[in-house]
């Protein structure tokens, strides 16, 4: 009999390890809703811009600058001036409900926060209020992306989705992924960029047992797009002619002043940003007078060049047909660089890569103009140039060189400049990271006090809390004031500093509002063994 049941448990043992595990069934079903409810919240949020927008300037969101060019001077300033009262309304309503913390909008770097802090968890109000203050921002004439606060929407779809199903911390951040492929494979019609985007920006990495779910999430969301908007490139492309050999070193060159366009505009609105909050600070001036202010100086720059209102497709497509002159261009290279700077500084709702498109098209274009001007018959058209531009400037300033290049490949269908193209953003992004040091997303997290530039490490040193590592002590004798102590909420990295600065190999842990109560113990060896379990388990994740 005991032979017999050995038998059992051990058939039983076998075929538990042959059963394939039902969670990663899940995962990918799961994913697959996400991608088509991404899609479908995409839809929905295009469509409010549009609602905005021909409330604004009498056109939809594709149509802006047709619309402001045919408006009166001041109707066409106070567009955004009007705009800009309405999302301080809602970013006090926001604020004062608890919706979104600090009265601001949130976009891409709120969802890797969310991947490397929170555990793949992303607010659903914050997600529905960010999304309302984008939508009017950009349908007001902001001079912002709609894909950053897409891919904010995205990935709190998917974290309402997977809240209640009992997913894995690793599994929640996967799905939080397929959020965010959805929203750029709706927005662009390019499912093969935002799987890349989702890997390279916000999980960090490419590890297998992620990629699936993500590629289905994309080609789900690519699918509804596809059914309700139809399959067509997002800009369509005039015909350019052959490209020769000597085209290649020209985009280096090309590439090389996208990068310093980029870094100009990364550090003009970096300085902006800090500057406007630091001076709001010294005065004593509400952020709720900050996006009327901006509205003022972006109207005032619209109505002379409308080109730079809103997401600004419709311009792209101008430079891209050659309606603009060389001087032209260049003014739209500085006017867009500064009314995007004033839009982000001031709390408007909107992303960063669709103002890098627009300025990188004007810049490649004029470069190509200059080219045909200089050397005629030698060099391909402008159209060619502005191709590569907008992929220089806009990799360059995600700091994402391998998704933008196929969201270029993609929104274009030309995939002719594939060499000059990888070319030019791999010089612009190597010049960006040279005078930036980091890309605009890990800027902003940054200034939080999150630094993933060196990878997981930091993050662990600065979310880990002591009390989630320390060993409990029962009540004792109260701690003398002048002892040496750590705090249950104290974090990992500032328990090491503690513990090196005292020179201790352990100190006993308190409680915030009872200093005196020691209520557990944590050694130094205990610390960092808590520190490189984390790290291990981090490795394992990003390489599995």
């Amino acid at each position: 009999m005991p032979r017999n049941v050995a038998r059992i448990l051990i058939f039983m043992r076998k075929l538990r390890r042959r059963t394939p595990d039902l969670g990663v069934y899940k995962v990918w079903l799961i994913a697959v809703i996400i991608g088509a409810a991404g899609a479908y919240g995409v839809i929905g949020f295009r469509y409010a811009i549009d609602m905005v927008s021909v409330i604004a300037f009498g056109e939809t969101e594709g149509g802006v600058v047709s619309g402001a060019s045919s408006l009166h001077f001041l109707r066409a300033w106070a567009a955004p001036v009007i705009g800009g009262l309405a999302v301080s309304a809602l970013l006090y309503l926001a604020d004062r409900f608890k919706w979104l913390e600090g009265g601001r909008g949130q976009g891409v770097p709120d969802v890797i926060e969310a991947r490397a802090v929170s555990g793949g968890h992303v607010s659903l109000r914050s997600g529905i209020a960010s999304a309302t203050v984008s939508a009017v921002s950009l349908g007001a004439g902001a001079s912002a992306g709609r894909e950053g606060p897409a891919v904010h929407l995205g990935a709190t779809i998917a974290s309402v989705l997977h809240r209640y199903l009992g997913f894995s911390a690793k599994q929640r951040r996967a799905l939080i992924g397929c959020g965010a492929a959805a929203a750029v494979s709706a927005s662009f019609n390019a499912p093969i960029a935002g799987v890349l985007f989702a890997l390279e920006v916000i999980l960090g990495n490419y590890a297998l047992s992620v990629f699936g779910p993500i590629a289905a999430a994309s080609v789900s969301a690519a699918i509804v797009t596809r059914i309700h908007l139809g399959n067509y490139p997002a800009f369509s492309i005039p015909e350019y002619g052959a490209s020769g050999t000597i085209d290649v070193p020209l985009a280096a060159i090309l590439g090389l002043i996208c990068g310093f366009i980029a870094s100009g505009f990364l550090l003009t609105t970096q300085r902006l940003t800090v500057g406007v909050r630091e001076f709001a600070q010294r005065r004593n001036i509400s952020y709720l007078l900050l996006p009327p202010i901006g509205g003022v100086v972006i109207g005032f720059i619209g109505a002379f060049y409308p080109e730079i209102f809103g997401v600004g497709y419709e311009a792209v497509t101008k430079a891209l047909r050659g309606e603009y002159a060389i001087p032209l261009l260049m003014i739209l290279v500085l006017m867009k660089c500064a009314a995007t700077a004033v839009t982000l500084s001031c709390r408007f709702g909107g992303g960063v890569f669709s103002p890098g498109l627009v300025i990188g098209a004007f810049a490649g274009a004029a470069f190509g103009a200059i080219l045909g001007v200089a050397f005629p018959g030698l060099t391909a058209s402008p159209v060619y140039y502005a191709m590569i531009g907008m992929g220089a400037a806009a990799g360059a300033i995600l700091g994402a060189p391998i998704s933008t290049t196929l969201i270029v490949f993609e929104m274009t269908g030309d995939y002719s400049i594939t060499i000059a193209l990888m070319v030019a953003v791999a010089i612009a992004t190597l010049v960006t990271q040279w005078l930036c040091g980091q890309s605009f997303f890990h800027w902003q997290l940054s200034r939080r006090g999150y630094d993933l530039s060196e990878g997981p490490q930091g993050i662990i040193l600065k979310t880990m809390r002591v009390r989630e590592v320390m060993e409990k002590m029962p009540p004792g004798a109260p701690l003398p004031e002048e002892a040496d102590r750590l705090d249950t909420r104290d974090s990992l990295g500032e328990a090491l500093a503690k513990l090196n600065e005292a020179e201790e190999h352990g100190l006993p842990v308190v409680e915030t509002d009872a200093p005196e109560k020691v209520v557990g113990y944590l050694s130094r060896v205990k610390a960092l063994a808590a520190y490189n379990k984390a790290l291990i388990e981090e490795n394992i994740e990003h390489h599995t």
